[in-house]
This record gives structure tokens, C-alpha cells and sequence, in this order.
């Protein structure tokens, strides 16, 4: 009787030479292979039966594997129209003169913009930074929306778009409250 290496075909590591399995006899071998096809037409006439039941919905009209099952081609899928957003994150920053236009980032703001504002650029100019801050905050006072401070030196200013929602207590920001059925 052989080990395991010899049942899987391999060589033993640890044995010698290995061992061939001992050869029957061509009409040994005969009625093991009579009987093996008796076992085996069973089966396939089983794997056809149950092939035959598998039917694709009714409603499918696509391709369908042997198996009939429905096959579904993923590379035949071709988007028709292109889908531009109706939001967008906005980044600002004051331009070369130091200004920042609060009349456009309210417009976008009304649209469901989101704009982060950002005054790191006036790094040695904190009358003009608290005076852009002002700026911003009677603007959002106007439009209806909060304003947040990102960083601690209040640098980084995020204004929400007018259906994005700003969750304070958990604080996430999205529209998940929007899409939540409560």
C-alpha cells in the first residue's frame, strides 16, 4: 500500500524511490470500467433533468448560459446620456488683490453648493481675515445657511449648500438625512 505523496502523485521527501502502484490485468480492469459507466448514466440523466426544470423568468430577454440560467453581460451596458451633477464642492481662496466675491459664492450656495472657504493665504493679515469672516457670515445670514470653521484657527470656513445637511451632534456631513426614510 502506497502513502499519501504517492496518492496525490508526488514524491515522497522523506522516502526513497516511490513505489509504482502494482498493474492488474487488462481483464481485471474491464468490468470495473462496465460497472463505472452503469454508475455514471444515472447521474447524467439527473444533472439533464434538473438543467431541464431551470428556465429563465418569464419577463427575461437576455442571453442565457447552458445551465439556463439568465447571463448577465455587463459590457453590453452603454450609458445613453451623460449625467451632470447638480452640486458641487467648492474650494475659494482670495484672489491676488486679497478679495473674495461673497455675491457668487451665495449664488452657488443657493444652487446646493458647497464651499469651503479658505483664508490661509492671508496669513499676516488678521484685520483682513476677521473682516472676510464678517463678510461671509452676514452673507450666510442672508442666504440662510451656517457657517463652520474646519480648523481650530478658523482658517478653513465651510458653508453648506442650501439642501446639504450638517449634522452637529454626530457631525456628518451629506445629505444622509435627506435619503433616510424615518
Amino acid at each position: 500500500m502506497g502513502n499519501l505523496w504517492q496518492f496525490f502523485g508526488l514524491p515522497d521527501p522523506e522516502g526513497g524511490a516511490p513505489t509504482p502502484p502494482p498493474q492488474r490485468a487488462l481483464v481485471e480492469q474491464q468490468p470495473a470500467l462496465e460497472t463505472q459507466e452503469q454508475i455514471t448514466e444515472p447521474l447524467v440523466e439527473e444533472v439533464q433533468e434538473s438543467a431541464q426544470l431551470r428556465s429563465p423568468p418569464s419577463f427575461w430577454t437576455g442571453p442565457v448560459t447552458p445551465d439556463g440560467e439568465p447571463f448577465h453581460d455587463l459590457s453590453s451596458i452603454g450609458r445613453t446620456e451623460k449625467i451632470r451633477p447638480k452640486r458641487a464642492l467648492r474650494y475659494v481662496k482670495p484672489d491676488s488683490k486679497y478679495r473674495i466675491y461673497t455675491n457668487q459664492i451665495s449664488e452657488r450656495v443657493n444652487q446646493g453648493d458647497t464651499v469651503i472657504v479658505d483664508l490661509r493665504p492671508l496669513v499676516h493679515m488678521d484685520s483682513h481675515q476677521q473682516a472676510c469672516r464678517r463678510e461671509l457670515r452676514t452673507m450666510c445670514e442672508r442666504v440662510g445657511v451656517a457657517i463652520f470653521a474646519l480648523d481650530a484657527e478658523e482658517k478653513l470656513l465651510l458653508i453648506p449648500g442650501s439642501d446639504v445637511v450638517v449634522e452637529r451632534n454626530k457631525h456628518e456631513l451629506g445629505i444622509t438625512r435627506l435619503l433616510q426614510v424615518e
